[in-house]
């Protein structure tokens, strides 16, 4: 198995678990992730669609890097994850 020093994510921050569990339903029906991320997110990272760029591993608030990690190149996770920011989409880049 390789070991990794980053990850590339995107992601979608929004406050509230049932905003994040609406936007989930979205992009389940087809909607663009970097769109949705671009209007909804509350993060800096919305302007550029989401994209957080390669994080080095142990930068990152512990559950979400422990979401991100797990995901293969181009998943995205199958439930909101809980941080000290609010509740995040990620989209392993």
């Amino acid at each position: 198995m390789k070991k990794i020093n980053t990850f590339h994510v995107s992601h979608i921050l929004v406050q509230h678990e049932y905003e994040a569990l609406d936007l989930l339903r979205k992009i389940q029906e087809g909607k663009d992730f970097e769109e949705l991320a671009r209007v909804f997110s509350k993060c800096s990272s919305a302007s550029r669609g989401g994209d957080l760029g390669p994080i080095p591993l142990g930068a990152a608030d512990e559950n979400f890097e422990e979401a991100a990690v797990i995901l293969n190149a181009g998943e995205m996770t199958s439930k909101p994850v809980r941080s000290r920011f609010g509740y995040h989409l990620i989209l392993r880049k």
